[in-house]
């Protein structure tokens, strides 16, 4: 099997359609994909910097260290993955309640500005009062004034992750997990519609259809609302 596909861990779905085509197999990137995901395969290559801090914003210190969770909207995170499309990617904002795991607001876009994570915030708000804490990392959509200013005027505590601990906000870490490795690497997207429709779908599932073994077998959605107390969103 020597100078085959395992001798070149740089090679991606791309790479390899083009290498098996050349050793006589026809075969399309998506399945490609899938089977790269199935058999635990990922191309050495950098994936794209999400969290680039910007040394001008305030950075709040991290306040969950030690904290027990026992109530939705207690803390809230927000966090941003990257997600494939066909020539390229799109940018996945979600926001989490994180005693229930609940996704309270996601966004798809194709740029990375502040804009679209405002609008998930916002949407998080609208449609779910607010959290006690809001956590995020020091990335520069999060420690904008524009971002801050949000959390501040409602009298919401601000809580930033240590420098390079992705850990410090792991229930948001355990979700891109599960919605890459259940929904998006599996299904593959041609266009940011077609994500945004998938997800949509996946999102519901989540929500309200896949049990937690944290929850004692709850739905996110169970887990937060038979819990809520009523004063938080008043």
């Amino acid at each position: 099997m020597h100078g085959r596909g395992e001798s070149a861990p740089f090679f991606g779905a791309r790479q390899l359609v083009l290498f098996l085509g050349d050793e006589g197999w026809v075969v399309n990137r998506k399945r490609v994909r899938r089977l790269m995901v199935l058999m635990g395969l990922e191309a050495m290559c950098p994936q794209p910097d999400l969290s680039k801090p910007n040394r001008a914003h305030a950075v709040y210190p991290y306040l969950l260290k030690g904290l027990e969770i026992t109530r939705p909207n207690q803390v809230w995170s927000i966090d941003i993955t990257f997600v494939p499309i066909v020539g390229g990617f799109a940018y996945l904002c979600a926001v989490i309640d994180w005693y229930s795991r609940m996704v309270l607001a996601w966004t798809l876009s194709n740029t990375m500005d502040v804009g679209f994570c405002i609008e998930t915030l916002q949407a998080a708000l609208r449609q779910h009062g607010k959290p006690e804490i809001f956590n995020s990392d020091q990335g520069s959509q999060f420690t904008s004034p524009e971002f801050t200013q949000i959390l501040l005027d409602r009298g919401i505590r601000i809580s930033m992750d240590g420098k390079g601990r992705c850990l410090d906000n792991v229930f948001v870490e355990r979700l891109w997990r599960s919605v890459k490795y259940e929904e998006i690497y599996l299904f593959g997207y041609d266009s940011i519609l077609i994500g945004q429709v998938r997800l949509a779908a996946y999102f519901k599932f989540y929500n309200h259809r896949r049990p937690h073994s944290s929850l004692d077998g709850l739905k996110p959605a169970e887990a937060y609302a038979t819990t809520l107390p009523l004063a938080v969103n008043q």
